[in-house]
């Protein structure tokens, strides 16, 4: 047993080790807290008890103790709290760390203690928090997976939602966001009477704009329904000295952009005085803009794709969402979620050929830029290391001002179709990374090419040898339901390595209907019929919906993905539940729910269900005969 609670110790070490955590064994550093342990003997006798772990992370003390066997994870009483007998303490490992942390909340000055009970191995474990405070209250938390909640960057927000169930900073930004696009979209609907296309356009547009106030060539002041020279003339010149002055080129692409931006000079009705508003409407998007977002995307270094936000949200407001052009926006959680899977080094060059409003491309240059201190190396990221590809022209005009916005990138945006271009071509351009949500339920057996998986062959053949490919699709894309999909997955693995797919949150693309999953590549290099793919189900993400909000982070999200990185890396083992990993076939349905056996051993409460389901059907048969059986499939195909 004993080296059986050694190679816990050390699993725990090297846990805290990824987390940035660094904690004291068998005692602590701190002089108040190791005085306090000189009287925690589990026996109650006041001598010395020392936990596995313990230590202190801004004003937190964090207390751990650890056993080998899951089943001496956790012992409740009677009343089904946690024990705290002595024999308890002892031996569970939660009780034992409950039992550590209400010492030292009663005997230091520390009025928030975390302690954590854990049990098992990499492969099979349980870990446990609960927040104590200076009055002895304690309160069980959800069980974690790592510690990563817990470092120094994230200990207050998982206090703030899990022991508070307060908001935090970021939740009310994303509030307030959709709050200031809700109103936006009313503005612009009831004062400009716009389509849903130009609402974007205008917004994208008065954002460059504003940028020419630092050069004093334009300010909100001069916008004063003039029908001589009107508003949407003056920042419609803004947005042609903004274009110029980020070195938009060739004249062609500005000249494309600045047909789009047309739309603020031409549409009379937001050029002219509202007597409600007692200005321009323009004037009044200008105003609210500036306050809102505009600020935001100009100094806070952030990964959010806010015009994304707004356009999205615009499309809910009017009815729609994008989907007759199969227009899906990427979540922020899911773009930074590629950047860790691709593992992205200040060096790579990152292709987007579907990118929309360009939120894998703003996430890449956020993550690739933090990864450097210099300068040059960070001015050739933003110009010559993201390229991106959009067919629709509104959206290429807001992934342009998005990428400028940011600081450049632009140059590398082209407003084309993607499945027509070359892909010898695109090669030349030495991308090692693509990412991609392509256009949904766009294909058909009359055109398998725009069957998303065909989009996914189309990026892979893009791509230098040995690059990473990451793609977001439908299930249904990988499970190759036709024909011409299982011809297509065919055709991949003879010149491509499929690494594997994970299996997302249903509510990943909130109110748009669709089950997604992403799928990792490597480009250029066979798939070799020995290699192992690793298959996640990754619906439990620590994403839930809320009321008006939709989509939104919990606490147990960053812990959650880390997880799934450290399996994915193989940097830890996982239950089949979690990961499988096994060869493939072009024909098998590359998902988790595929491959997955339930290879666990049932527990006591699974044999006492099973016997009560079969004793229950055994009473139906002989109370009801046969016909039970005719009810009970009537009522599965109703439910179908």
């Amino acid at each position: 047993m004993a080296k059986k609670e050694v190679k816990t110790d050390l699993w725990v070490y090297e846990l805290l080790n990824e987390a940035d955590i660094h904690l004291t064994p068998q005692g602590c550093d701190i002089l108040e807290i190791n005085e306090a342990l000189k009287t925690a003997s589990k026996s109650g006798t006041g001598n010395v008890g020392y936990p596995e772990y313990c230590g202190v992370v801004k004003d937190f003390i964090i207390v751990i103790e650890d056993k080998a066997a899951l089943e001496k994870h956790l012992c409740r009483d009677s009343k089904n709290l946690i024990s705290q007998d002595v024999k308890a303490v002892k031996d569970y490992a939660v009780n034992g760390a409950l039992f550590y942390g209400l010492h030292l909340a009663q005997n230091t000055s520390y009025h928030k203690v975390l302690a954590f009970g854990v049990s098992g191995n990499a492969k099979r474990h349980k870990i446990t928090p609960i927040f104590i405070n200076e009055r002895g209250d304690y309160q069980e938390l959800q069980d974690v997976e790592t510690f990563i909640s817990f470092n120094e960057s994230n200990i207050d927000e998982f206090y703030l939602k899990e022991v508070l169930k307060e908001e935090t900073d970021v939740e009310k930004t994303t509030a307030e966001i959709l709050k200031d696009a809700e109103k936006l979209h009313n503005d612009l609907r009831n004062y400009g009477h716009l389509t849903t296309e130009q609402k974007p356009l205008i917004v994208s547009g008065i954002m460059l704009a504003l940028r020419e106030i630092e050069f004093n060539t334009f300010s909100i002041e001069s916008l004063i329904g003039d029908s001589v020279i009107t508003d949407g003339q003056k920042i419609y010149d803004a947005i042609k000295n903004n274009l110029y002055r980020a070195n938009v080129t060739p004249d062609t692409k500005r000249d494309k952009l600045l047909s789009q931006f047309s739309v603020i000079k031409d549409t009379t009705k937001i050029n002219e005085i509202d007597e409600t508003l007692g200005k321009t409407p323009l004037k009044h998007y200008t105003e609210f803009l500036y306050k809102s977002i505009y600020k935001n995307i100009r100094y806070q270094n952030s990964a959010e794709d806010y015009l994304g936000r707004f356009y999205g949200e615009f499309m809910s407001y009017s009815g729609g969402d994008g989907q007759t052009l199969g227009i899906v926006l990427t979540p922020k959680h899911i773009t930074e979620l590629f950047c860790e899977l691709a593992q992205l080094k200040p060096t790579d060059k990152v292709f987007d050929p579907c990118c929309g409003t360009a939120g894998f491309l703003i996430a890449a240059m956020h993550k690739m830029v933090k990864a450097t201190d210099d300068e040059t190396q960070r001015r050739s990221i933003r110009r010559d290391q993201l390229f991106g590809i959009e067919l629709q022209p509104y959206m290429f005009t807001i992934a342009t001002t998005n990428m400028i916005l940011r600081g450049d990138g632009k140059s590398n945006l082209h407003n084309l179709d993607f499945l027509k271009q070359n892909t010898s071509q695109l090669q030349l351009k030495g991308c090692t990374v693509g990412m991609m949500n392509p256009p949904y339920s766009q294909g058909s057996k009359d055109n398998p090419n725009l069957y998303e998986i065909s989009f996914t062959e189309h990026l892979l053949d893009s791509l230098t040898e040995g690059a990473r490919a990451i793609v977001i699709i439908p299930q249904s894309s990988v499970t190759g339901k036709s024909k011409e999909e299982q011809n297509i997955k065919n055709n991949i693995l003879k010149h491509h390595t499929l690494e594997g797919v994970i299996t997302l949150n249903k509510n990943t693309f909130y109110r748009v209907g669709t089950n997604p999953c992403i799928a990792v590549f490597t480009a250029g290099i066979p798939h070799d019929k020995n290699h192992l793919c690793k298959f996640i189900n990754f619906e439990d993400d620590g994403f839930e919906v809320s009321k008006h909000i939709g989509l939104e982070e919990t606490a147990s999200a960053k812990d959650k993905r880390q997880h799934l990185l450290d399996v994915w890396f193989g940097r830890i083992e996982s239950e089949t539940k979690f990961c499988v990993e096994t060869t493939i076939e072009a024909d098998d349905e590359w998902l988790h729910a595929f491959y997955y056996f339930n290879d666990e051993i049932p527990t006591e409460k699974d044999f006492e269900n099973t016997m009560a389901d079969y004793l229950t059907f055994e009473f139906n048969m002989l109370t009801h005969g046969r016909g039970y059986l005719f009810e009970e499939n009537q009522t599965e195909n109703q439910d179908e």
